[in-house]
């Protein structure tokens, strides 16, 4: 692959050359991913940024509708809008349904929006594991805006928030005791609480839950990076695009204030701090992938499975294998 082409043509906003350098980057071969970082280190050389937000939400809330109607509300103002869904995986057969794109279809007809949808694989965090390194190319497009759209609530949801500049937590009305069904810890990640379908005959059930959700979010511990009045709740109706133009306006106001009181370099500095520390780990975990580890592991396994060797022991061999390789 022509790398000097494939970059010119990304930092010139060609969707085609970043589809395919998406692509690329979520390969597992061992040429690809040095071409992968290649392609990264020359665009990432122009400093180009954009405004990352991370949505999550209950299944079935409406996460794809709402994406749609704010980023054509986002496309309509003259801004370019990425959007990286990440759909699950089954862990029987590997294979993912990659149906996003098809339940956008406005959006995706629009020649300022682009649209990924990723496999998870079996990344845990509700992204896949190469969606930094995609938002990384999406940024160098040119891309004014990028949303990430994750799998959806989960217990190791929050590691959208080591991603994005803000983080949306969509919510739907009259969904039972969700208060008690969503993890404390995806709400106090959250920058915002956004309660969805507040339309038609839910329109009332949604006042009383955003009424709900705010008077949590009192309850939480004053985070630094927050300024008077949030995290917040709102409701939105994506179906009949209400509030979410006021929805925009609080995200920009609260993303320019992040700018000035220095909180949105502190926040990416430490995301790129979690990311190198997370691929030192999977780089570990890939080593006990190959076939000298294996078999290494079968042995040690067959001595601790016959008594020889306590479990503990074993994973220190095989730990000071893994050094000395």
């Amino acid at each position: 692959m022509e790398l000097d082409s494939l970059s010119d043509r990304i930092l010139n906003g060609d969707r085609r050359a970043l589809a395919r350098g998406i692509t690329l980057v979520e390969s597992g071969r061992a040429d690809h991913r040095a071409q992968a970082t290649e392609l990264l280190t020359r665009l990432t050389k122009e400093g180009r940024q954009a405004l990352r937000i991370g949505l999550s939400g209950t299944p079935g809330v409406g996460k794809s509708t709402f994406i749609e109607s704010f980023g054509m509300m986002l496309t309509g103002q003259g801004l370019r809008v990425a959007v990286l869904a990440v759909d699950p995986s089954s862990t029987r057969s590997g294979g993912s349904i990659l149906g996003d794109k098809t339940r956008m279809e406005r959006l995706s007809r629009e020649k300022n929006a682009f649209i990924r949808p990723s496999p998870s694989q079996s990344h845990l965090g509700g992204v896949a594991r190469r969606t930094r390194e995609a938002i990384a190319l999406c940024e160098a497009a040119g891309f004014d805006v990028v949303l990430i759209e994750t799998v959806g609530v989960g217990q190791s949801e929050t590691v959208v928030s080591e991603l994005s500049d803000l983080f949306m937590l969509l919510l739907a009305p009259a969904g039972g005791d969700e208060l008690q069904g969503v993890k404390r810890g995806i709400m106090e990640m959250a920058d915002m609480i956004l309660v969805n379908k507040a339309d038609g005959d839910l329109k009332s059930a949604a006042t009383r839950t955003c009424a709900d959700y705010s008077g949590a979010l009192r309850l939480l511990r004053k985070r630094p990076q927050d300024p008077e009045g949030f995290p917040k709740a709102m409701t939105v109706s994506a179906v009949e695009e209400h509030g979410l133009a006021q929805a925009w306006e609080e995200m920009q106001s609260l993303s320019k204030w992040r700018r000035e009181n220095g909180h949105w370099e502190v926040n990416r500095a430490t995301q790129a701090q979690y990311w190198f520390e997370q691929e030192v780990r999977s780089a570990l975990l890939a080593r006990l992938a190959t076939p000298q580890a294996r078999s290494e592991m079968e042995r040690l396994g067959s001595q601790v499975s016959t008594g020889q060797l306590s479990p503990s022991v074993a994973a220190e061999h095989m730990l000071s294998a893994l050094v000395a390789g």
